[in-house]
């Protein structure tokens, strides 16, 4: 499924999207991540030994929504993605989706920087996509 142009350019612009998961226990998880927007996909960086990365192991759907709030609720924006996940855990594609996080978030590389040995990209194709504001 593609993203709408203008959907597209909120995700990459916005700073923060909140991912959920799910496990093979079955419990939520969610939590924030930064992430860029690169062919469509969303991606986003993690420890390879995170809660999210070991869900995703066990059941590879996720939840990725970015939005804006606003006390005026006719600005409030959002999109919510959902779709499937690949886990890219070393290689040439690794180190260019690593260049993009870092580009973005110039903090990266010294707060969290992301290795191969013990980081993963996480790439989220979207399947259905639904949004509000635009």
């Amino acid at each position: 499924m593609r993203l709408k142009k203008a959907e597209a350019e909120f995700i990459r612009w916005e700073r923060v999207c909140r991912v959920a998961t799910t496990g093979a226990s079955g419990w939520p998880h969610n939590v924030p991540v930064c992430h860029v927007l690169e062919g469509g996909r969303i991606y986003f960086a993690s420890g390879s030994d995170a809660r999210k990365v070991l869900n995703l192991q066990a059941n590879p759907r996720v939840t990725v929504t970015v939005d804006l709030y606003s006390d005026a609720w006719e600005n409030l924006k959002g999109v919510m993605a959902q779709g499937t996940v690949k886990l890219i855990e070393r290689g040439p594609r690794f180190r260019k989706i690593r260049a993009l996080l870092y580009k973005k978030y110039r903090q990266y590389p010294i707060e969290a920087a992301l290795d191969e040995k013990d980081s993963v990209i996480v790439e989220v194709t979207p399947t259905h996509v639904f949004s509000w504001g635009f």
